[in-house]
């Protein structure tokens, strides 16, 4: 049977390198490792342990055969190297920092990667999902809610694909808030590409988690995989837009298994994206319309922690109608724009003849950059809140 691997690094260290040993032997899949340390005790007996034993708590015999020869410590080695070079680190089951909420899930992952601040695990926290291909007004309510959850201490939980999680991650960052990204690839593969600005800054100012090995690119079926964690990171899932049948309502439903809250924002009856969030407010999901929907269905003591955050915590300054003044023009142009559906700029300029185009443009820019105003290509405007 398998030895310690190296018996000059660190007790830590070896005990990093069995767990991740464990993680990568082939065929040897969450549940049945689950099974064996259940049975066994840790990753270093499960290696030591003799066939007949590995075989009655039914290990197929290639993974035995990998458990005894320990090959894949040589593998886990480099893997372990590597991850240091990006700036993960490891994070198991057995682990102290490791979250208890995680811990309730049916099947929660025995090996983490993460990079970033970990003690953001032990924090309060929301999952906010959503279709990839948001309308003016999704984005903009993933957005705001992320925005003003996050300014009042709770972590947002989302998966950084693009579209409506981008739009969650940047509005708790906008908040000076904090976000975790579950990613569906390895820690070192940003994803989507665009993402790789975003992923850099969650990574410096959250925390990026993945269960995945590094190099891992975005299977399909890795994100099923990864939506467990959200929901299971989460007091409770808002899902912002949704198509009927998508990864977003897997998300939720993940989450009612797990008996957390489940939240859906309404929208158009006649957009498709509105038909997931609309099928679980029917089924009984929390119809959510601003930041205080979601807090009021959180439970008692949670609503009390929230409260007791210092008032710098709940409220940074973040730019809002309410935190700003706008000049008389900045008002006259954001009074005409709408949130679900663009205006262009013909019509701002028609609406408005006592300014010119230059000034429009110019204040329009300027609502911009106090992120109340989004312009999309072809000159068109919506307001983003």
């Amino acid at each position: 049977m398998q030895e310690a691997p190296n018996p000059s690094v660190s007790q830590k260290n070896e005990e990093e390198l069995h767990w991740l040993a464990l993680r990568l032997v082939p065929g040897l899949g969450n549940r049945l490792a689950a099974r064996l340390l259940n049975a066994i005790g840790s990753p270093a007996a499960i290696f030591r342990a003799s066939v007949t034993e590995l075989e009655s708590l039914g290990a197929p015999s290639h993974v035995v055969r990998a458990l005894s020869t320990g090959t894949v410590f040589e593998e886990a080695a480099r893997e372990a190297e590597q991850a240091r070079q990006v700036g993960a680190s490891f994070l198991t089951i057995h682990d102290s920092a490791y979250p208890k909420i995680l811990k309730e899930i049916f099947d929660p992952p025995l090996l983490l990667y993460v990079r970033g601040d970990r003690r953001l695990l032990g924090e309060l926290a929301v999952g906010i999902v959503g279709t990839r291909r948001p309308t003016a007004y999704g984005k903009a309510m993933a957005e705001r809610l992320a925005t003003d959850l996050a300014a009042r201490g709770l972590v947002i939980v989302s998966g950084m694909a693009r579209g409506v999680d981008s739009c969650a991650h940047r509005g708790a960052l906008h908040a000076n808030g904090k976000t975790i990204a579950v990613l569906g690839t390895g820690m070192d593969v940003p994803y989507p590409a665009e993402n790789k600005k975003l992923h850099s800054e969650i990574a410096e100012k959250g925390l990026l988690l993945s269960e995945f090995r590094l190099g891992s690119f975005p299977a399909p079926q890795n994100f099923p995989i990864r939506n467990r964690i959200i929901s299971g990171l989460s007091l409770g899932v808002i899902v912002v837009e949704a198509a009927q049948y998508s990864g977003s309502l897997i998300t939720a439903r993940l989450a009612m298994e797990q008996n957390r809250e489940v939240y859906g924002v309404p929208g158009s009856v006649t957009n498709k994206n509105s038909w997931g969030p609309h099928i679980l407010i029917k089924q009984g999901a929390k119809l959510v319309e601003d930041w205080q929907d979601v807090v009021e269905e959180l439970p008692a003591e949670v609503r009390n922690t929230l409260i007791s955050l210092p008032d710098t915590t709940r409220e940074p300054e973040k730019p809002s109608l309410f935190a700003e003044s706008l000049t008389e023009r900045e008002r006259a142009i954001y009074s005409l724009l709408k949130v679900e559906e663009t205006v262009h700029i013909d019509e701002i300029l028609d609406a408005l003849p006592q300014y010119s185009s230059s000034e429009v443009l110019a204040n329009l820019l300027e609502l911009e950059f106090k992120s109340l105003v989004r312009q999309l290509p072809g000159k068109n405007f919506v307001k983003t809140f």
